[in-house]
């Protein structure tokens, strides 16, 4: 399971990083700063999201 998960971290962290890049931009956001805590949260919360999905398909 450890490897799916992995493997859907791949594509779910990229999804959520750029959600919040996008998120932090459109609310005028656009200096490097908070740019990098969106995508870093974003990331840190595709973690246990990747995880649930792979819990799901297994």
């Amino acid at each position: 399971m450890f490897r799916l998960m992995m493997i859907l971290f791949s594509m779910i962290g990229t999804a959520l990083a750029g959600s919040g890049v996008v998120v932090a931009l459109t609310t005028g956001n656009d200096t490097l700063g908070p740019i990098l805590t969106a995508a870093a949260i974003g990331a840190a919360l595709a973690l246990p999201v990747s995880w649930w999905v792979a819990r799901r398909i297994s």
